[in-house]
This record gives structure tokens, sequence and C-alpha cells, in this order.
């Protein structure tokens, strides 16, 4: 990600201006030092976009963002550092000392002791950033402003519900996989159906279609859906299609007690399971959850989507449906339906035939079209067209069926913004469901939210939802009233991991190592003690999310000591009672996510020291806080106003 170092050098910028403007005493004895190292960044920022762009072909210049990027995250913490001091000072100045913890907050040295390390701090970055700007001549970097604005898109958000009228070119398939579904089988009570076919083909669409006709809901007493994905945890399986079956079950239930409850109510019912996206190819595991469906009456079916065949021939019964790519025609009705307003396609003839050779290279498959069809919407420049026809990452080496390619074109002239929140989306696991003012409070607190217009940063996020929905990077949208719900496809989350690899990692099971530049860290699995690669990590990690159920203390306690940058700390579904008083160690912290946790009876008192603490996520509840500002926590719903008893006044 050393492409973004221009969104980091912005956020420095702004820092800069608003502690060069403020009138404080610590501020005022370093205001010099600001106003240098202002004038550096604004010199530099002006080539970070051609250095950007350029980096790709030249490996010196890809080389010299990254050393770049990392003063900028230095100078960034420092000025942070800074910016909580003069809240705090605001806070004592405005409403007093609601406590003698807050008072002596910066006890630890004298007012003249931190002006001084703050004014060498600020001085060796000054230093280290006029080595390194030395050396941007060489590159022959040119002056550019940023070119490519978020903007509101004409299409509404949707719900997840698939309408026919809306998918073009599968019916055919549709009917087919119907018949499968109804034709009689007297051999089996069960038989599973496998769907295969390459990501971003539509196999999940055929599967809802099917799913959801009249004469499929009419022939099953029960249908369930069930998104797989690569963690075919059976156990998870077991309660993810109880909850679907509409059996409310217990957390603490032991695996005889679900796979009891599972083959109850499947007894004697005739019922279509989908096992959407499955990629395990474990015969064991398999047969470990097959053995619960068998108690179904005849007529049974289970449909699997998968990309693999080695998949279905582990779990089908019968023959594999194997998903082609579209037709010629389909292809083009897809591609205008998403390129062009209604009727301007027979407006520009020479639009349309540059858009036949870009559907071309798309070789079928719906995804590709969608997000290149997305990327040309209202676009009447002819030249934009040919820059994606004749793009050159079409001719990178490429793997049968990869459809990266126009998905990264479409990512490339996104504006760096909407690129960088994009990116931090590769966090979360796949088939992960998103939450949007869950994932804008996350994005606040990284500063990723570009305000041009004085309007509210919420605002702002809801716009880049919006935008990169449009482009095809989100799927499976539910509008309720408070805010939207969305998935990413697989290749989408692929390509996200690919741009973010140098300093976002997914730790699992197999994670052996991670490199050192990795500063956001998301653990998809439960780790029984400290990872052994884990001190190798720069102190400057700035998020740590555990995507478990349970999180060992151990390792949560080595986050919050070592690493003193957080951002945002994800402790949802954990089992603390009380959190650990030395959260208020991380003077940097925007986000915490408490959301779950059943047994936390109480926030430290030491939270008062969090002068940056943005949003709190707690017991389904989600809580804006500003400790400069009145404290307000609002229902989840975000209609009723909402205080906890032990956190009407978390200072006392």
């Amino acid at each position: 990600m050393a492409e973004f170092a221009s969104t980091i050098a912005e956020n420095i910028l702004g820092k800069l201006g608003y502690l060069v403007h403020e009138e404080l005493r610590l501020v005022l004895d370093i205001k010099s030092k600001l106003t240098d190292l202002q004038g550096t960044m604004t010199t530099i920022k002006a080539v970070l976009l051609d250095a950007e762009e350029k980096q790709s072909s030249n490996h010196a210049l890809s080389i010299w963002l990254r050393l770049l990027k990392d003063i900028f995250y230095d100078a960034e913490d420092v000025l942070d550092g800074v910016e909580c001091e003069v809240l705090r000072k605001q806070v004592v100045r405005t409403h007093g000392c609601s406590s003698k913890e807050v008072c002596d907050y910066f006890s630890c040295c004298s007012d003249l002791a931190f002006r001084f390390q703050l004014g060498h701090k600020i001085k060796n970055i000054r230093e280290r950033l006029d080595n390194i700007v030395a050396d941007k001549d060489k590159f022959n970097l040119v002056e550019r402003v940023e070119d490519r604005h978020v903007v509101y898109v004409r299409r509404d958000m949707s719900h997840s519900f698939v309408r026919p009228s809306e998918v073009i070119g599968r019916e055919n398939d549709k009917k087919k996989i119907i018949q499968l579904l109804l034709h009689p089988d007297a051999n089996r009570n069960v038989n599973v159906i496998p769907i295969v076919g390459i990501g971003g083909m539509g196999k999940t669409t055929i599967a809802k279609l099917a799913y959801d006709d009249k004469l499929v809901a009419k022939h099953f007493e029960l249908r369930m859906w069930v998104c797989v994905s690569e963690d075919f945890d059976v156990i998870r399986l077991i309660r993810e299609i109880l909850a679907e079956s509409g059996v409310r079950i217990d957390e603490k239930l032991s695996i005889n007690e679900l796979q009891t409850k599972l083959r109850e109510k499947l007894k004697n019912k005739r019922f279509l399971l989908v096992l959407d996206d499955v990629w395990n190819e474990d015969l064991n595991k398999w047969i470990e959850l097959r053995d619960l469906l068998l108690d179904g009456s005849k007529g049974s079916r289970i449909l699997v989507t998968t990309r693999g065949n080695k998949v279905a021939s582990i779990m089908g019964t019968v023959s594999t449906y194997d998903l082609k790519g579209l037709s010629e025609k389909d292809c083009m009705s897809l591609f205008v339906k998403y390129a062009f307003k209604e009727g301007e396609d027979k407006k520009y003839p020479n639009l349309l035939e540059i858009g036949k050779e870009i559907v071309e290279k798309c070789k079928g498959v719906p995804l590709a079209i969608r997000t290149l069809g997305s990327l040309l919407f209202s676009k009447v420049d002819e030249r934009e067209w040919k820059f994606v026809r004749d793009n050159g990452i079409w001719k990178l080496e490429q793997k049968e069926g990869d459809i990266l390619p126009a998905l990264k074109l479409s990512y490339d002239q996104m504006s760096s913004h909407l690129k960088q929140c994009f990116v931090f989306c590769s966090l979360f696991p796949k088939d992960h469901e998103f939450d949007s003012e869950q994932l804008i409070a996350f994005w606040m607190a990284h500063g990723l939210l570009h305000n041009s217009q004085n309007i509210r940063l919420e605002d702002v996020g809801d716009m880049y939802i919006r935008e990169l929905w449009s482009k095809s990077f989100f799927h499976d949208v539910t509008n309720f009233s408070w805010c939207y719900r969305f998935k990413m496809h697989d290749l989408v989350h692929d390509l996200a991991l690919k741009v973010a690899q140098e300093e976002c990692s997914i730790v699992d099971t197999h994670t052996q190592n991670i490199a050192g530049t990795v500063r956001h860290l998301s653990f998809s699995h439960n780790c029984q003690q400290v990872p052994h690669y884990f001190y190798k990590l720069s102190r400057g990690v700035r998020t740590t999310l555990f995507q478990t159920k349970q999180q060992e203390p151990a390792l949560v306690e080595a986050c919050i000591s070592r690493f003193k940058c957080l951002r945002a700390l994800d402790l949802s579904h954990s089992s603390f009672e009380v959190l650990s008083s030395f959260i208020s160690t991380l003077k940097h912290l925007r986000y915490l996510n408490l959301a779950g946790n059943v047994n936390i009876k109480k926030l430290p008192h030491s939270i008062c020291k969090l002068y940056n603490w943005q949003t709190l996520l707690l017991h389904g509840f989600f809580a804006y806080i500003s400790l400069s500002e009145t404290r307000s926590f609002v229902s989840r719903d975000g209609r009723v106003p909402y205080q906890p008893d032990y956190l009407k006044d978390p200072c006392n």
C-alpha cells in the first residue's frame, strides 16, 4: 500500500494546519518547527500522485515511496500525540478536572520536558524527510492534482433478493437447476447437486434464482441457505443450519446436543439446503456433516456451489452442473445495462463498438462485465473507453478464468481515498456481512474519509459505500432504515488482499510469519498463545481485529501493551468481565468494539484518558464518544437514546 502515501500526507497536512493555528502554549513553543514541517510536506505531496502511478514500473521508486510512507506514519503518530494533549487541555479548561486521574494525565513529565521531547521528535522527522526528499528529483516526478472524486451515483441501494428480470442470460440455467431439484430419485432420500464455475461466473445468483422460485418454495417443507466459504467448520455449519431452520440454540450446547437437534429438525421433512461457496476438499469433514443430513424424507436436496471440481466430486451424488460463460449477445446486453443510461447506447455507436472489444476480453464472466460497465458508466470521452480496452494489464500472465485484471482496472481508476477505504475491507474475513455504520466508524478511526465539501464525515462514508457498490465492489446490499448491510465477492476480497499485502495481514491457523511492514492485523482463529512472529512486528501497528468468538487474554494484553499506536481495537464476542486498565495507554485509540460481549460489567475509569476516542460498540449498542464534548450513547438502530448505568459517568 505504498501508493497511499498521498492520503497519509494529506492527513498530516490537515493536522499541521490545525496545530499551526492553535494558540495553546504547548503549540506556540514549537510553532516554527511545525511551520517548517508543513512546508516540506506541501512540497513533497505535490508529486506523490505521480509517484504512486509510476511506481509499478519503477522498483526504486516503489522502495522510495515505502520509506517515505514509514516516515509519514511516524509523523502522524507524533502530531496525533500533540492533538491529544491539546484536547486534554481543552477538556480541563472547559469542564475542569472530573477526577485526579485526568489531572495527573501528563504528570510523568513537566510541560517543559514534554515540549522539549516533542520538539526533538519533530526535528528528527524533518531531518529524515529532508534526506529522502532530496532523492525525488532523480525520478523526474511532476506535480499533479487529484482528478478523481467520489460523487453520488444514480443507482440506489438494493436488497439481497435477486429479481429474475434483472438477471441476463441465465434463464435456461435456472430451469435446469430447478429440474434437478424437483426430479424424483427412488434410490436416495437426499441428493447433492454441485454447481461448478470459476469465480464471478454467477453460481450464487443461479442458486438464489432456483431457491426463490415459487415451485421450489412450494415443493420443499424446509429451505435453508448457509454460506460456507473457506472455513468448513462442522460445528459452525450445524449451528447456522439450525438457525436457518428456525431453531433457537444456546451457545453452550455441546456438539452431541447440536447433532441431535439437527437430526430431529430434518427427520421426515423434505428439505432444500444450499451450501454456498464451498472450498473444502477433506472427505472426512464432509462425511461428518453429511451423515447428519440424511434423515430427510425422499426428495430432499443439497445444492452446492463451488469453484472446484474436486469439491464437487467429493460431495456430489449426481452429475456436476458446469456453469459456462454468457453468450456474446447476453454479454453485450449486460454491459450496456451497466455502462449506459437507458437509450444512450444508440446515441454513442462509437463507444458501443469499443465496448464490444472490452467485453470480448471479459470472456463471458458476468462480474468482470458488470465491473467494467460500472467503471465506464456515464463516461462519453472515447479516450477513457480506449484506455480500458488497450490497458497493459490485459497482457499480464493470467490463470485460466482469472478476472482480476478487470477488477484491478476498475480499482486503479478510483480516488486514492476510496482505494484505501476499499483495501481496509481486506481485514475482514471472506463472506463477512458489513454494517455500514461500523465500517464508516472504522474508516473514521483511521482518518480515511476525505471531507472537501464541509459535510459530516458520516455522510462522506455513506458516499464512499455507495460509490464502491456502484462499481460492483459490494453486493448483496440490504437497506435498513438506519444502515446498510452488504458483502464483498470473493474475487473482490482477493483483490483487496493482493493490494493490501504489505500492510494488512489476516492471521489464521496456517500463518507462519508476518512481514515486518504490517500495521493492520486481523486474527481469524483462536490463538492459544502469543505467536512467535508477534514481536517482530512494528510497534506502530494501528489495527487489531479479533474475528473470533473468544480471545486469548495473553494475546490481547500483548497487543494493548505493545501496540501503543492502535487506532482500532476489535474485542467483539469476548468473555471479559472487566476491560484491562492498560487500555488508557492507547492515546491514539478511536474505535473500540466490545459488541456481543455479554459478560462485561464495567469499563475502567482510565478510559477518560482516551481523548481521541470516537466510537464504542457494546452489548449490541453503538455509541459515538467525544470526551471534549457531551458524551452521547444511542441504541443500535440510532433511534432510541440509550445510556447504560455504568457509562453515565465513566470518570467517576
